[in-house]
């Protein structure tokens, strides 16, 4: 089979504080030929994700290896089998994978490729609702949190593709859910076909002490549960009101992924120890056993319209670093994902 000429993206330098789209670059690439065991996959969707910022730092150590400046980015795809070299895919099968983005082809392994069904949800969400931040929406929630029936959750960047799937979830148990996203516009849908009871717009507050007070008002018997996605400002505001027997999920941090310099401890993490607060933090890969779990309940749930999700769409490979960057921005309105080709070749 003839070698699959592309584009793919890498990064020029590593980011020092917010990246820049000068940072980044599109090249010619070519995706080897597959070899025993792997696949060659034709790139229909791309995933932008926060973590992805973590690997742009060669310095530091974490669970997931760095970039390098020598090959393309890597993150989530979905894409068309375009030659297979492993019994269970053929060509023309649609498979998602955790490696293989940022590019118009890549030959991966079949072991990190799973085939999905255009006809039960659109490709896209196999990115988002179906895909890995739905699992790890799913997998915190029900994992770390376990809220019952009448307490109050609470949810940074809950107009996100995590955050906007644990409002509904958490909803659907019979909770109260407080949410906090940075646009009416978000704030709207969230109250409408998120989930939501309460809707806070973040940059309606100046610091801390205002967010504070305002989800004091919003939950004047303590929050039992939070999601946390943000970092900063919601952090603190939702330890000075979490209640006792509390238990916090620590999914992310976004505000904090482009500091040069760390942030103080807020005082309010006393609360942890005198409100015998649990807080666990956590990684998707922690739980990918529970994927077919996962799977069972929410696949149905979006079939039947219970689950609704919603998607910035950029098109075309080479916006890839403007969804990236509009992550740190507040620019996208659920799952930021890049069409990098058509459905059907």
């Amino acid at each position: 089979m003839p070698a699959h000429k592309g584009k793919a993206i890498y990064l020029k330098s590593f980011p020092n504080g917010l990246p820049r789209k000068d940072e980044f670059e599109l090249r010619d690439y070519e995706a080897p030929a597959p070899g025993d065991g792997e696949v060659q996959i034709r790139a229909i969707w791309m995933t932008v994700d926060p973590y992805m910022r973590g690997r742009m730092r060669p310095d530091v150590k974490s669970y997931i290896p760095p970039f390098s400046l020598d090959a393309p980015l890597d993150g989530g795809v979905v894409g068309e089998v375009i030659e297979s070299k492993s019994d269970g895919f053929k060509p023309g099968d649609h498979v998602v994978s955790f490696m293989g983005g940022w590019r118009s082809y890549a030959t991966i392994s079949a072991g990190v490729a799973q085939k999905v069904d255009a006809k039960l949800a659109p490709l896209s969400a196999y990115l988002g609702v179906l895909g890995m931040p739905g699992l790890t929406a799913w997998s915190g929630l029900n994992q770390i949190l376990k809220p019952q029936a009448g307490e109050t959750v609470f949810v940074s960047g809950a107009a996100g593709a995590v955050g906007s799937l644990v409002c509904q979830l958490a909803k659907l148990k019979g909770a109260r859910v407080i949410a906090s996203a940075g646009s009416k516009e978000k704030c709207d849908w969230l109250l409408k076909e998120g989930g939501a009871d309460v809707a806070l717009n973040y940059k309606d507050y100046k610091n801390a002490a205002e967010l504070s007070k305002a989800l004091a008002e919003a939950a004047p018997n303590g929050i039992n549960c939070y999601f946390e996605n943000v970092g900063g400002m919601h952090f603190e505001a939702a330890l000075n009101n979490i209640a006792f027997f509390g238990r916090i999920a620590m999914c992310g941090m976004i505000s904090m992924y482009n500091a040069k310099e760390a942030e103080p401890v807020p005082a309010a993490i006393a609360n942890v120890i005198a409100r015998s607060v649990l807080m666990q933090g956590f990684i998707v890969s922690n739980y990918f056993n529970l994927a077919p779990q996962f799977a069972a309940e929410v696949a149905p749930l979006l079939a039947q319209g219970k689950i609704k999700f919603r998607e910035s769409v950029y098109e075309g490979l080479e916006k890839a670093p403007d969804a990236f960057l509009g992550l740190f921005k507040g620019e996208n309105f659920g799952k930021a994902v890049v069409r990098v080709g058509p459905d059907k070749a």
